[in-house]
């Protein structure tokens, strides 16, 4: 049995509580800034330095009306997240974050797999979106292979609110990538 097939058949998923905050925002953080990001390829740190998220940002993500943030363990240990949110006809997914030390293993494939499922089962929406920053084109790529499609929407990266980082250069904004669930 490969790595991938081990570490998929220990991942269990469940809706993240309040009490989960304390634990989730170092993932998030691990997974897009600073140097421990670096262990894994979705470093954001090259473009934004400072925080990714807040306990606030994420206390409203686990509590607000329509949404929730998936938490997966392995070994009873937090090893990813994602938001999923119930916008209408469609899901919004953000917020995704595996452990640096996990990346590259299969494991973000899973999890989008599960995400998909559960927005299914529980809203019964027919697409997912997702915004990505346009200059992420190796992120871009690895949603592409998982069947997401470019929309050309741009919205502007939020310059000057802190809360998102601090941008390293002036080109930023995130495009609007969307897939048909079956």
């Amino acid at each position: 049995m490969d790595t991938v097939s081990r570490a998929a058949g220990e991942l269990s998923y469940r809706a993240a509580t309040e009490a989960d905050v304390e634990a989730l925002v170092p993932l998030i953080e691990s997974a897009y800034r600073g140097d421990s990001s670096r262990a894994g390829w979705t470093t954001e740190a090259d473009i934004l330095q400072g925080q990714r998220t807040d306990p606030e940002g994420v206390r409203a993500v686990i509590t607000s009306p329509g949404s929730k943030l998936l938490t997966v363990e392995r070994g009873g240990e937090l090893v990813a997240c994602c938001q999923l949110e119930h916008r209408g006809d469609a899901a919004y997914f953000g917020m995704f974050a595996v452990s640096p030390a996990l990346q590259g293993a299969g494991l973000g494939k899973q999890i989008i797999a599960e995400a998909e499922r559960t927005v299914r089962a529980e809203w019964g929406v027919s697409e997912m979106h997702m915004t990505v920053i346009s200059v992420r084109d190796e992120l871009i790529a690895f949603y592409e292979r998982r069947g997401y499609r470019r929309t050309g929407k741009m919205t502007p990266f939020p310059y000057g609110d802190e809360r998102f980082g601090v941008p390293q250069r002036d080109d930023l904004e995130f495009e609007l990538l969307v897939k048909k669930l079956g």
